[in-house]
């Protein structure tokens, strides 16, 4: 169950993402992608990951009816799920007052210590080093994103 509300939602949100592409002005100058390409790159991903999770769905459903029993409704995956997005609301409202970088990793440390439980190390520098390294990304890209209270 809680698949087909993940599944859903994706959908939803990439056919939003799409429909706001759309409002993206062109330039008449410069490249004919514009500023529309990364946005729809995003969108395709989202579809992507949609069609692989149906994907995981079908064939999920087809064991489960080989071994002759029904699907269970786990309620703790629907609570997690919740968790993660109150989560990321978090993350979304700190994100102009800490900067991207320290917002991201706030996000990112108590998500992964939670999903991979134990290896406080290697979580810690993950988190660092995605939030440090997508930074760079982004900003050797030329895009702007929240500098917050960091100094760079």
């Amino acid at each position: 169950m809680a698949d087909r509300v993940i599944l859903v939602c994706t959908i939803l949100v990439a056919a939003l993402y799409f429909y706001a592409t759309t409002l993206i002005p062109s330039l008449e100058i410069g490249d004919p992608l514009g500023p529309k390409a990364f946005p729809r790159l995003i969108g395709v991903v989202l579809l992507i990951a949609a069609a692989m999770l149906a994907l995981e769905m079908r064939r999920e459903r087809g064991k489960t009816a080989a071994k002759g029993g029904a699907a269970s409704f786990d309620p703790t995956v629907v609570k997690v799920l919740g968790v993660v997005v109150i989560w990321f609301g978090v993350y979304i409202a700190l994100l102009e007052r800490l900067g991207f970088i320290l917002s991201t990793f706030v996000f990112l440390l108590p998500m992964m210590a939670w999903f991979n439980r134990g290896k406080w190390l290697a979580n810690t520098l993950t988190a660092a080093a995605f939030s440090a390294l997508t930074y760079w990304l982004f900003v050797a890209l030329e895009v702007r994103l929240p500098r917050g209270i960091l100094p760079f």
